[in-house]
């Protein structure tokens, strides 16, 4: 169910899916609709750079997980793990209930997960697939443990403590030196410190996450790009290299300077490489036609 409510003079648009509702932004329009996923501790404005460049052609719509961003989370969810299967199968049904198949899936990190996924599970609904700052394996067990043990403080003392790690592990070293990029670092700084202390279910979720067989990554047929920060500590560029080598015809595009956040740090090159696998795309779908 497609729900738009209403909040003083403001209409903020919402999709009520498996329980929950799921927050939304839509703009521009078009034959085709992309739809952008955003990573941990993030949320749907992550994309604002690339919805501005692609609104003009494309149908843009960008979502905040459940639980996340403004999304709430069922009642049932609070307190629990958001595995990465959930997530998925939101995902599935927003791209339904918006009339969004098959769309063109961009994720980032955690979306990155979630669009493997999809693409693999759910082919019908992806055109083309854009995969950020992600892999296809388990979390390593140092930092499984880890942020095990970071989530558990969390749920008790909340985000702003672990904001400074927090930072570190979302940019990389230039851009945190740079000044022209002092604005957006404290815009995400203070987005960071309000995090409700329920983001833990998240964190948790993305730790615990199951790896995606290679035999899955194989069947995925759409046309696919893999984005990958040169400075990207989190999801270092080794993990796109062999997530690249299992999807057949995957272009691999590596960016100098820029760390696990690519949509922000580096948002002219990000778009440069989706608009490239979006007009590719268009041409081999006329050929087809022709």
């Amino acid at each position: 169910m497609v729900d738009t409510l209403t909040g003083g003079t403001s209409r903020v648009p919402k999709v009520k899916i498996n329980g929950v509702e799921l927050f939304y932004k839509e703009s521009g329009s078009g034959r085709e609709t992309i739809v952008f996923s955003h990573g941990l501790l993030m949320d749907h404005s992550m994309f604002e750079g690339q919805r501005a460049a692609f609104e003009g052609r494309y149908r843009v719509i960008a979502y905040d997980h459940r639980g996340q961003g403004q999304s709430r989370n069922a009642d049932n969810d609070a307190g629990q793990v958001l595995d990465m299967e959930t997530l998925t199968g939101d995902a599935a049904a927003l791209i339904q209930a918006l009339d969004a198949a098959p769309c063109h899936f961009a994720g980032l990190s955690m979306g990155g997960f979630i669009g493997l996924r999809l693409a693999s599970r759910h082919s019908a609904l992806v055109r083309t697939l854009t995969l950020m700052n992600t892999g296809p394996d388990r979390e390593p067990w140092p930092g499984r443990l880890r942020y095990s043990f970071l989530a558990s403080l969390v749920w008790i003392v909340g985000v702003k403590p672990f904001t400074g790690t927090a930072m570190k592990a979302l940019f990389g070293e230039t851009t945190r030196r740079d000044p022209a990029q002092r604005p957006m670092l404290e815009e995400w700084r203070e987005k960071l410190r309000q995090h409700p202390r329920s983001i833990a279910s998240a964190l948790s979720g993305v730790m615990a996450r199951r790896e995606v067989a290679p035999d899955e990554l194989r069947s995925i047929t759409c046309p696919t790009l893999i984005i990958a920060g040169e400075e990207d500590t989190a999801q270092p560029p080794f993990r796109s290299e062999r997530l690249a080598s299992f999807i057949n015809g995957a272009r691999l595009v590596r960016i100098a300077e820029s760390g696990h956040s690519s949509s922000l740090e580096a948002p002219d090159k990000v778009t440069w490489a989706m608009a490239d696998l979006l007009e590719a795309d268009r041409l081999s779908r006329h050929r087809e036609i022709g």
